[in-house]
């Protein structure tokens, strides 16, 4: 007979995210909820133009190529093919990931478990996991509560502490804006997980514990990861998962100095703080190659609260980002415990002011294991009697209130994202401007170095073509000022870049699909459901197996087979 480490790495192993369909009211979801990260709560008042992306559950792919055993990742399941997996699979253990709003279909899928395969274990995670008593609620083995890659090795007696493997994805799966495919995905890179700003709401911060797990510690080891990654995908861009990745300055500068030294040059979206892009400068962002940053600048009436936004000029700094060609999303909160009906205003007046590319609104939302909850589950403000399935912060509240009804709290999100589309216009508009003003800000200064002379070309690229859909924002404007901004836009890009009778046409082509999209919308309905993915990670042993001459991915990662979206028929699912 094997050791028991033997016996653990042969075993079968299925990770899941949740099934759908996804947003949509049903007995397991709501129709707010959607699977999409900027339709949901970023763009989701800008009806055709809004940006349609597609984002895998990333952990179960980080598990996966991190342990040694015969794992496949199931992504986007509806509930038929779920059930069908875990029948036929045989497997040991099915973990599976949710969040909070998202606990109906955890629990389901834990039912669905134990009725096909009572033997396997149950293990749960994600921020879901944090649910206080879920163990109690679910029907579960385990609870993986923070990052899940330690816990799984030792529980299959591995090295918690060899190396972290960095897997090749990409950060959207399915992209679309005003009918418009976008190609070449940014790749995914996760630095490290967790905050140690520790912001009372952060549910990413407490889960973690309010400290910082580096997965890629220094300059040298994100540059050498990134390009690995770059190499096997074919693009040099990047979507960073790291809560807050200017905090650690050193480490950004030793990436710039590595590309530098190496003169390649990769472009980075980014999550930062206010506070920590100030550390680190501006002008450095624009060589680090930063195209885009997600601030949080939650409140300006209640700014104080926040140490990470103490003595910043919140719109002198969004604008001084846009003009070096950085395309801002600046988050907010709403309904916080001090807004009332004659003071909320303000609030949503800062932020649309800040005239970023985008803003995200959410609602003050208590969420398990957060500071917030904590204090209101002392002060029983918390709405337990509310399903979690209602926690996802677009509609109601999950505390009592003392100035605002569910009803209010769906009005004023919805009004403040009516009210910067209408005042700002698309963000798809606003992410064209910033590239032209970033590269204008780089063609005038007199000295470039190497870099900004690499900046510079890559910044007329992004500009020239984000200019492309500029004739479908025009002919589907929200409003005249959008139309005429969008026209002048247009004129200055050609202006800037020529006036090349292929990129007119290739323009011109994106009013025809805007149109088709729009049509596709109103017959078919917003929702656009993910495809079902499935990837096999085979054992160590596996793949030395392989046949000779057969070369296995870096990845360690088998083909990935795509099914039709996830819909509550299994008639649509082969």
């Amino acid at each position: 007979m094997g050791s028991d480490q033997e016996i653990r790495s042969t075993q079968r192993i299925l990770l899941s995210g949740v099934f759908g369909p996804f947003g949509v009211d049903d007995e397991f979801g709501r129709k707010e909820n959607i699977m999409e990260l900027y339709h949901n709560q970023v763009t989701k008042a800008q009806g055709p133009a809004s940006f349609r992306f597609h984002h895998r559950s990333f952990g179960l792919y980080f598990i996966a190529d991190n342990i040694d055993a015969n794992v496949t990742v199931l992504d986007f399941p509806s509930r038929e093919v779920f059930a069908r997996e875990v029948e036929r699979g045989g497997y040991d253990m099915v973990g599976i990931s949710f969040i909070t709003p998202n606990f109906d279909k955890a629990r389901e899928m834990a039912r669905i478990v134990r009725e096909k395969s009572p033997r396997t274990e149950i293990i749960l995670g994600g921020h879901g996991a944090a649910i206080e008593g879920v163990e109690e609620l679910i029907d579960c083995d385990h609870v993986v509560k923070g990052e899940g890659i330690r816990w799984m090795r030792e529980h299959l007696g591995q090295d918690p502490d060899a190396p972290i493997r960095h897997p090749a994805l990409p950060s959207a799966e399915w992209m679309n804006i005003l009918g418009v495919p976008l190609r070449n995905a940014a790749s995914l890179l996760v630095p490290g997980v967790g905050c140690v700003n520790g912001c009372s709401f952060c549910s990413t911060s407490h889960f973690f514990g309010k400290s910082y797990t580096p997965f890629l510690d220094s300059g040298k080891a994100l540059f050498e990861t990134a390009s690995r990654i770059a190499d096997e995908r074919g693009t040099d861009s990047f979507f960073v998962m790291d809560e807050n990745f200017l905090k650690n300055h050193e480490r950004a500068l030793d990436l710039l100095s590595e590309m530098e030294r190496h003169q390649r040059f990769f472009r980075f979206h980014i999550f930062s703080s206010a506070e920590a892009i100030t550390a680190f400068g501006i002008d450095n962002m624009v060589r680090l190659g930063v195209d885009m940053v997600w601030i949080g600048f939650e409140s300006r009436s209640r700014q104080s609260l926040f140490a990470k936004n103490h003595g910043i000029d919140a719109r002198t700094l969004v604008q001084d980002l846009r003009n070096r060609g950085i395309a801002v999303l600046a988050s907010g909160i709403l309904c916080m415990e001090h807004h009332t009906p004659d003071n909320i205003q303000e609030d949503i007046d800062f932020l649309v002011g800040l005239e970023a590319d985008f803003v995200q609104f959410m609602l003050l939302t208590p969420l398990p294991v957060t500071a917030l909850y904590r204090d209101h589950q002392r002060r029983g403000l918390l709405r337990m009697d509310l399903s979690f399935q209602e926690w996802h912060g677009q509609k109601r509240l999950s505390f009592r209130h003392p100035a605002f009804t569910d009803d209010d709290a769906e009005r004023w999100i919805n009004r403040a994202f009516r009210q910067d589309y209408e005042q700002n216009s698309s963000s798809m508009f606003r992410m064209a401007e910033t590239a032209v003003r970033g590269y204008e800000h780089l063609a005038g200064l007199p000295d470039r170095d190497a870099c900004l002379e690499k900046r510079l070309a890559q910044s007329r690229d992004k500009a020239s073509v984000w200019c492309l859909i500029l004739p479908a924002v025009m002919h589907n404007a929200v409003n005249r000022m959008e139309r005429r901004r969008s026209k002048d836009l247009y004129e200055r890009a050609r202006r800037l870049f020529g006036r090349n009778p292929w990129q007119r046409l290739a323009g011109l082509g994106t009013i025809p699909l805007a149109a088709l999209w729009k049509l596709r919308l109103k017959f078919l309905g917003d929702t656009v459901q993910p495809r079902t993915i499935v990837s096999h990670y085979p054992t160590a042993a596996q793949v030395s197996q392989l046949p000779a001459g057969t070369t296995a991915p870096q990845s360690g990662r088998l083909p990935v087979h795509q099914l039709p979206p996830a819909t509550a028929a299994a008639s649509r699912v082969d």
